[in-house]
């Protein structure tokens, strides 16, 4: 066999060692395997642990049960959502309020107009006119930020700040 070697032109001695370092490498992967594998086998390990496998079926099941009870109740609360959100736009979110003086020889600003919208700019405004006998409440609806009855300036500054409500809003 010395002879094979010394036609092909490779000295013993340097294939001994790179035979060597082979070895080492391949000891090195098979030690990195085999605590791949310990770390693997604790891991299942604990997931059995105290576990046959018909306790495991009952904890899936448990588990399945469970997500078809919350999927069943997030069903229930988007239903409940787009109830919400359906009403919301009905509600009234909008308002404008101006104060002031309706008559001369009242002061102190206890008039005031009242403007209450949805969010299509739909409502009423509200006019409390205080005299010093008497006070006197008017109601105006609103369709579409318009009303089909004259409107004063005090009423016309409180619905235009109740459409504007929005923006106002964002500003401050």
């Amino acid at each position: 066999m010395n002879g094979f070697f010394d036609k092909i032109g490779i000295d013993l001695g340097i294939l001994v060692v790179m035979l060597m370092i082979l070895v080492l490498i391949l000891i090195v992967i098979i030690l990195n395997m085999s605590l791949g594998l310990h770390r693997m086998n604790r891991r299942y390990a604990m997931f059995m642990k105290g576990a046959d496998g018909q306790s495991l079926e009952r904890q899936f099941a448990q588990k399945l049960k469970e997500v078809d009870r919350l999927s069943a109740a997030n069903e229930d609360i988007v239903l409940k959502m787009r109830a919400l959100q359906k009403n919301t736009g009905k509600t009234l979110t909008k308002y404008g309020i101006v104060k002031y003086d309706a008559f001369d020889d009242v002061g102190g600003k206890l008039s005031f107009a009242l403007a209450m919208l949805d969010e299509k700019n739909t409502g009423f405004i509200l006019n409390a006119i205080h005299s010093r006998d008497n006070c006197f409440f008017y109601i105006k609806e609103i369709v579409n930020g318009e009303s089909y009855i004259l409107l004063s300036s005090e009423e016309m500054d409180a619905l235009r700040h109740a459409v504007h409500f929005d923006e106002v809003e964002l500003e401050a």
